[in-house]
């Protein structure tokens, strides 16, 4: 009842004058919007095009923002009120030991999830496919992560690694021959060899001005892509790219002469879903390799300089680490495994072309890193599900599908600006000082 009443009077405390200044401003923008958006649109009439206005429906947007605005306005005020009486009632709860344990417990079973779910009775071939889409951002997510979440380097071109990993794959597996094994690391080489060629010119940059260089690389790469037509065969991209197989097994019905097929095999009966099953656990390795790889390098002291690195370089000078090494190493890591991706990405889709690595593929990226909270592998995880499989849920909305993407980022970004799991846990803690001890 303490903390009810203490809701209750959250307004009060609060200038009401403020909040509705706040939401008339608001609903001043959304009027500036709505005019050419709703209350205009073109007619045909006899004489040409005429306008026709529809100024109930500009007014009607107007009111529910100020509403809208007012009504958030007042459930802000209460949430803090709420949140302060409730702690003071707990007795000071720890939240924090709270979230690891959720976290602690959460982890492993959403990896047993992923690893059982093929073979749930809701999974066909459109959730299979889904699925494969999401651990495929989740696992760019976590390479991007270690640039921008642990180093601090704001990076908008991660696509271009992604684009040479694909690219090296198909060139590499169509002139040579090699397998999907061979050619996985290979690929990854090249994108790290180009992480570092970014890293060069990028040094003494940072801020606003390392987002438009690297901006400018990813555009270069796609260029490049677009025009050395005898290497990349242009906008017509590369096709027939072999599909991966199981030891040598391919999942065909048919494969040829003497070649015998994975369900021959195992003697199964042939299904399409077995290729798609085998890529589906292919990803979802390589997604967990990254995230074990992330885990364990953070405990380094490669891993420990990217974090003051972040927080502040001048300070990380003072203290001898090397800023060109760090941020070298940052860039080819992250590159390396957004390489890794562009292989499976090439390998599943049989056929790769500038298209598929413009500039709102870095976009998507970044915002999964920071809408989940940047340095968070859970967080990475939580906004690559909600972004990437929640806009499926959209699909039937057509050219609305992207006003709901975007407007679900707005909300998630007013609700928790810092990301979804904004909180991190330190990578070493010192230990507790003994009873006694001296300072």
């Amino acid at each position: 009842m303490a903390v009810q009443s203490a809701a209750g009077s959250a307004v009060a405390g609060v200038q009401l004058p403020a909040m509705i200044k706040d939401s008339f401003l608001t609903s001043v923008v959304v009027f500036a919007l709505a005019l050419p958006i709703i209350g205009m649109r073109t007619v045909t009439a006899k004489a040409g095009l005429s306008l026709d206005f529809n100024m109930v429906g500009v007014a009607v947007a107007v009111a529910a923002a100020f509403v809208g605005r007012l009504a958030l306005n007042i459930w802000w005020a209460r949430r803090r009120q709420v949140e302060t009486a409730t702690a003071a009632a707990a007795g000071g709860l720890d939240f924090k030991r709270v979230f690891a344990t959720v976290i602690k417990v959460g982890v492993p079973v959403t990896v047993v999830f992923a690893v059982i779910m093929p073979w749930l009775p809701f999974a066909d071939r459109y959730i299979l496919d889904i699925a494969i889409l999401v651990v495929t951002y989740v696992m760019l997510g976590w390479g991007l992560n270690i640039v921008v979440g642990l180093a601090g380097l704001l990076d908008l071109g991660y696509v271009a690694f992604y684009a040479v990993g694909a690219y090296s794959f198909a060139l590499i597996e169509t002139t040579f021959d090699m397998s999907f094994w061979a050619c996985l690391p290979l690929a990854g080489a090249f994108a790290a060899l180009f992480g570092v060629l970014l890293g060069f010119p990028v040094l003494r940059l940072r801020g606003d001005y390392l987002a438009i260089v690297t901006l400018g690389f990813g555009e270069i790469i796609r260029v490049i892509l677009l025009n050395w037509y005898d290497l990349t065969n242009g906008p017509d991209g590369i096709s027939r790219i072999p599909r991966p197989s199981f030891f040598g097994l391919p999942f065909k019905r048919s494969p040829g002469e003497g070649i015998e097929s994975f369900h021959t095999f195992f003697g199964l009966e042939y299904s399409s879903l077995q290729r798609i099953i085998f890529l589906y656990y292919v990803i979802l390795v390589l997604a967990l390799i990254t995230n074990f790889f992330t885990l364990r390098i953070r405990k380094l002291p490669v891993g420990r300089a990217w974090e003051a690195l972040r927080e502040d370089e001048i300070a990380c000078r003072s203290l001898g680490i090397n800023p060109t090494n760090t941020k070298l190493t940052a860039f080819a890591i992250g590159a390396m495994f957004g390489g890794f991706a562009g292989s499976f990405f090439a390998t599943r889709q049989g056929f790769i072309s500038p298209e598929s690595f413009t500039f709102i593929e870095s976009a998507v990226i970044l915002a999964i890193v920071v809408l989940g909270g940047m340095g968070s592998q859970v967080g990475v995880v939580i906004a690559s599900v909600l972004l990437i499989g929640g806009t499926e849920l959209f699909r039937d909305l057509e050219e609305y599908r992207m006003l709901a993407f975007g407007g679900a980022m707005v909300l998630i970004m007013i609700w928790k600006p810092r990301g979804l799991l904004a909180h991190r846990e330190p990578t070493i803690r010192l230990p507790d000082k003994p009873a006694g001890a001296g300072p």
